[in-house]
């Protein structure tokens, strides 16, 4: 049995636990989200029940603490949302970084389980008004990760040249629509616009399933729907008309390690230079001025 003292309380708060096992609180929250340590979060604030933080500490065969495993090591892969600025600046700068892109809250839901090193997201928040900080300081508490800045975007309706061009959302009813995963920031932020400007997403007509900012307005090249909510950036690439609707901001959640590590400082020093502004500039609906502040910090 262990000698150390636990407080008469039901649960142990992060300082409380790092006071116990004499450990720094910051090893406290990467033990949290490795699941190393048993523990429960509540109003995105960490809890360690006094219960089962005893039994895991008597588990110990050698009569010690029991040993602190260390946290897995995160691939080095950029999860989340697509973007065209960063998936060319990954494969310009050679920093050797793989990507998985299945939408904002695909890719924030598995860096949390440590399935990457980073994520772009674009989640906008009903309530606030405001992008990516509700999101992530809801899921992502526990983990030792830092938001940062990539850019702000221009979003709206992608059409064909010559084709009845919509004159807004409300303008898209009866229309056929390239629809997003609804695990991207794209179909969220589409619904919530919809709603307010008054746009039932039944009257439309939806084209298959488009994983990418790519895929969705390639649809409407080929003349497979007759409009997509995508960047202004693409409907240039594919020498699409555009209706600007929104300006969204794109920002990566990095785990904080990663960020000081070869492959990230790479692409980090490669964004900030002036061939990346240059493409950036030439996409057009870019602004990358802010690239690199800090939005949150865990």
């Amino acid at each position: 049995m262990t000698d150390l003292a636990f407080p008469d309380h039901e649960y142990l708060t992060v300082k409380e636990l790092a006071a116990l096992l004499r450990l720094k609180e910051r090893k406290i929250y990467d033990l949290a989200s490795s699941g190393a340590v048993p523990c429960s979060k509540a109003t995105g604030k960490l809890l360690f029940p006094a219960a089962e933080i005893r039994a895991w500490i008597e588990e110990a065969t050698s009569g010690g603490l029991p040993e602190v495993p260390a946290p897995a090591a995160r691939p080095p892969i950029v999860l989340g949302s697509h973007d065209p600025l960063l998936d060319w600046a990954i494969r310009q700068s050679r920093c050797g970084l793989a990507t998985f892109y299945d939408g904002s809250l695909d890719g924030l839901d598995r860096f949390v389980r440590g399935e990457g090193i980073a994520a772009g997201l674009h989640i906008h928040d009903a309530v606030t008004g405001s992008w990516n900080v509700p999101a992530v300081s809801r899921a992502a508490a526990g983990q030792n990760a830092v938001l940062i800045a990539f850019a702000t975007r221009r979003r709206g309706l992608v059409f064909r040249p010559g084709a009845n061009a919509p004159s807004g959302l409300a303008d898209l009813a009866g229309r056929r629509i390239v629809p997003r995963q609804p695990e991207s920031g794209t179909d969220t932020l589409f619904r919530e616009l919809a709603r307010t400007h008054g746009l039932d997403v039944a009257q439309l007509d939806f084209a298959e399933v488009a994983r990418t900012e790519d895929e969705a307005v390639e649809a409407v090249r080929r003349g497979e729907a007759d409009a997509a909510f995508g960047l202004e950036a693409v409907a240039r690439s594919y020498g699409l008309d555009y209706l600007p609707i929104v300006e969204e901001q794109f920002a990566i959640l990095v785990d904080r390690k990663a960020w000081f590590e070869a492959p990230f400082q790479k692409l980090a020093a490669f964004c900030a230079s002036a061939p990346f502004a240059s493409r950036a500039k030439a996409y057009g609906g870019y602004d990358t001025g802010d690239f690199g502040a800090v939005i949150w910090n865990a």
